[in-house]
């Protein structure tokens, strides 16, 4: 089971746009439209990175720490970490953005937050007739190579 967890060159501040904001129910897709219905709201703001792409296909997906966003806001945001991520046996990682670095306790946040995300994302899978390999990966290492000039 290969695992194409390819990045693009980050911005080291890129543009995300909001597309779930923090204690939403509802993910979506980035052209709108909804893509489930979460049984839980999603502990943080969630979006993508215009222009950047991931394996699967979609925007790069980015999680932004902090208040509660709009959903549609443009914000610009620090990378301070990339989350490793299968879905549908494509690389779908998960560029972390917050305004400070990251603590322990945050750390151990979106590892827990992903874990779950992923078994549930595994039984939408199913339930749309899907038998696929969606999981969690850990970090990825982000190094100074990592970014655009």
């Amino acid at each position: 089971m290969s695992e194409p967890l390819l990045l693009p060159l980050l911005p080291r501040e890129p543009e995300v746009v909001i597309e779930c904001p923090r204690f939403s129910f509802v993910k979506r897709r980035a052209d709108g439209t909804v893509d489930f219905v979460a049984p839980l709201p999603c502990p943080y703001n969630y979006g993508s990175i215009p222009g950047l792409m991931s394996d699967d296909g979609d925007p790069l997906d980015a999680v932004v720490l902090g208040a509660r966003l709009p959903r549609g806001q443009r914000v610009r945001v620090p990378v301070v970490g990339v989350l490793g991520f299968i879905d549908s046996g494509r690389g779908d990682p998960k560029v972390i953005c917050s305004t400070g670095e990251l603590s322990e306790a945050e750390r151990l946040g979106l590892e827990s937050f992903f874990r779950v995300y992923a078994f549930f994302k595994r039984g939408l899978h199913l339930v749309r007739g899907n038998v696929t390999d969606t999981r969690f990966t850990g970090w990825l290492p982000v190094t100074s190579a990592s970014f655009a000039s």
